[in-house]
């Protein structure tokens, strides 16, 4: 029997059939033993005690990278500065008359929109401009009364404590003025020989800045859709197109609320210099509506010129009137109007803003300080475009 038992456990198919477990019976697993300690990848003893080291490398080099990408893009942007801030200027246009475009549309054809749109805009600028001429040519004489009156109430307050400067001098002062101007004259004559060219420079830029302008409110959807279309791969199109978007409603928006600000502040004070009666009120207006251009400095410095002048004309007490002015539209202007009207647009931090503006200036000037927050503000929603999860 025991032998019979052992034929049929032998034998195909006897005691367990194939293909069948046994109840009470477990499948066999694969057992996976240990890897001998030297047989994985090996790592260096700087790696393995100070693995910081290796993350601050991988982010060092990527950084040096980027560094020399943006060097390069500011290179040759200030390689051809003059059209740089004519496609500048010419998209802060079109931001600005975009609206009232479309708005035509709506009645007229779109070649005739973009015809009174642009012609509209420059013949209001140059009405502005006139305006203000007129009025500097009207208070001129009595503005050279007051600058002299000025001049001499300077000139008693400085002798009195604590400055104490006696008429000697004074004089010796005005004396060195005008021999730094005569030694200094041929300088001088050159600066303006070049600032004249610098005044073509600008012609040339405003103009190439309109030209632009046209092409950009006529078909600025159809330029886009081309330069996506023949420079991006298929695979990348849907992602930058919804970056450029991003980035043209962050450049609208924060062009619109600039301006916004601008031209509130530039009411503000222009109502403030004429209750107090400073000289040359209008131009003073109008110069602060383009200094409030440059965030968080401009405002102060055109406030600024305007506290000479009233020192000049009316006195002291009105001057420091006009500082007591810097303060309050300073504060309504960082703590009331840039966030109420640039928020919804613009999400950056006070600290960036103001790193911005003077890393500008650093690299390009005014030019730079001006461009400076809206070109962060751009790329910033680039990134936060193309990081994004489309629905």
């Amino acid at each position: 029997m025991v032998g019979d038992a052992r034929r049929r456990a032998a034998a195909p198919g006897g005691g367990r059939r194939a293909g069948r477990a046994v109840l009470g019976s477990r499948p066999a697993h694969s057992v996976r033993l240990a890897a001998p300690p030297g047989s994985g990848p090996r790592t260096s003893p700087a790696e393995a005690t100070v693995p910081w080291l290796r993350v601050a490398a991988a982010y060092a080099w990527r950084l040096i990278l980027v560094g020399i990408a943006v060097y390069g893009v500011f290179f040759v942007l200030g390689s051809f500065q003059l059209i740089a801030v004519a496609l500048f200027l010419a998209l802060v246009i079109t931001s600005v008359l975009r609206p009232v475009t479309d708005w035509l549309a709506r009645l007229l054809p779109r070649p005739l929109c973009v015809a009174v749109a642009l012609v509209g805009s420059v013949l209001l600028m140059m009405g502005l401009l006139a305006l203000v001429g007129n009025a500097v040519a009207g208070e001129w004489d009595r503005l050279l009364g007051d600058f002299r009156g000025g001049v001499h109430r300077i000139e008693e307050w400085l002798r009195r404590p604590p400055f104490r400067l006696g008429p000697g001098r004074l004089n010796a002062l005005q004396d060195q003025v005008t021999r730094y101007v005569s030694a200094h004259r041929s300088a001088l004559l050159s600066s303006a020989v070049s600032e004249f060219g610098r005044v073509v420079e600008l012609v040339t830029g405003v103009v190439l800045a309109l030209f632009a302008s046209v092409f950009f409110l006529h078909s600025g959807e159809r330029l886009w859709t081309w330069a996506r279309d023949q420079l991006l791969p298929s695979g990348a199109r849907e992602p930058w197109d919804r970056a450029g978007r991003a980035a043209w409603r962050t450049f609208a928006g924060y062009t619109r609320g600039i301006i916004i600000v601008a031209a509130t502040n530039a009411v503000l004070v222009g109502v403030a210099l004429l209750v107090l009666r400073v000289p040359l009120a209008l131009p003073l207006t109008l110069l602060e509506f383009f200094a409030a251009f440059v965030p968080l400095v401009g405002s102060p410095v055109a406030l600024g010129v305007a506290t000479i002048v009233a020192l000049a004309g009316r006195g002291p007490l009105t001057a420091l009137a006009v500082l007591v002015l810097i303060v309050v539209i300073g504060q309504l202007e960082g703590h009331v109007l840039h966030p109420l009207v640039l928020s919804w647009a613009v999400r950056l931090h006070p600290l960036v803003v103001a790193v911005s503006v003077i890393a500008g200036s650093i690299v390009a000037g005014v030019i730079g300080a001006v461009v400076a927050v809206p070109l962060v503000s751009v790329v910033w929603s680039v990134l936060c475009a193309l990081r994004a999860v489309p629905p």
